[in-house]
């Protein structure tokens, strides 16, 4: 049998290949990402890290670590010291749950409901990210006032110079985290779920409680965190509604501000430690917390 005959390729239609000369190197291209390799971008973060967090953290405890143990317990567990932790810490938590509640309806309505000024009301919720402190604690001083708008209906309670002028305070700072933490997860969330769950005969509590609630638990309860620590840390929008009154509305930054302003440096530092510790344990616990939200989310 003849072989068979290659069909006929016109000159004009086949490829052209460009000589290649002897000794010549085939050049290979190889494509590379446009960002740094795992090995650069690890050391870049933790030197960043280092320096941002924890060389100023390890100076701290260096500093608190000069104390003698006399020294620091009676820096630390002072009756003036043990108040201002039960303030700072109490009043953090209690204005991360009242911005947990609040949040969660605030990025409901913004995410579900179409009404006038709606574009207004939410870049509202971002004005404790850009007011400054200082100027967010005169405002609501004014506000809160004995002789103030809301201070004036509420004369009976006196919010402001108390301690539930510290949770106002607070609670105006930490709202921004918990809105923006659960919007967008709401905003992700299909309704063809819950109209699932009401062509089954749920009713809109067991909807919100086996459908909705699962799924923006580990948000809600990040945001619950952020308004936690930004809440224990703030000092200039506290300061100027709290009456600072030592035993009953000073916080915790503030007894630091004046042991600086004293020159007791040691037990500054002692001090912060220790409400650098405790706030590491609670957010620990709801960091696990959130996990376990997270775990049983999935699983259901």
């Amino acid at each position: 049998m003849s072989a068979a005959v290659p069909p006929f390729v016109p000159e004009a239609a086949r490829p052209l290949r460009a000589p290649v000369r002897a000794g010549a190197k085939r050049i290979s291209f190889v494509k590379r990402s446009v960002l740094p390799g795992f090995g650069l971008s690890l050391g870049f973060t933790l030197f960043y890290l280092a320096f941002i967090v924890l060389i100023p953290l390890a100076a701290m405890g260096v500093k608190a670590a000069g104390l003698t143990w006399p020294e620091f317990i009676a820096a630390t567990l002072s009756p003036r010291a043990i108040a201002a932790y039960k303030l700072s810490f109490g009043a953090a938590l209690l204005a991360a749950a009242i911005n947990a509640v609040f949040g969660l309806i605030t990025a409901w309505v913004l995410v579900r409901y179409d009404f006038p000024f709606k574009r207004v009301i939410d870049a509202m919720v971002d004005l404790p990210f850009a007011l400054p402190t200082a100027v967010a604690g005169i405002a609501l001083a004014a506000i809160y006032a004995p002789n103030g708008w809301i201070g004036e209906l509420a004369a009976p309670f006196k919010i402001a110079f108390t301690p539930w002028g510290v949770v106002i305070a607070l609670t105006f700072i930490g709202l921004p985290f918990v809105v923006r933490t659960v919007q967008p997860v709401l905003q992700d969330l299909s309704r063809e779920v819950e109209e699932a769950a009401a062509s089954l005969g749920a009713t809109r509590w067991q909807t919100f409680r086996r459908v909705i609630f699962p799924a923006i638990a580990p948000s809600l309860m990040t945001g619950y965190a952020l308004s936690f620590a930004r809440g224990l840390g703030e000092y200039g929008s506290v300061i100027f509604i709290a009456g600072n009154l030592p035993m009953i509305s000073e916080i915790a930054p503030l007894l630091i501000i004046g042991k600086l302003e004293q020159y007791d440096y040691g037990g500054a530092a002692a001090i912060g430690v220790v409400m650098l510790a405790a706030a590491f344990i609670i957010l620990l616990a709801i960091n696990l917390l959130q996990r376990w939200a997270r775990v049983r989310g999935g699983a259901a």
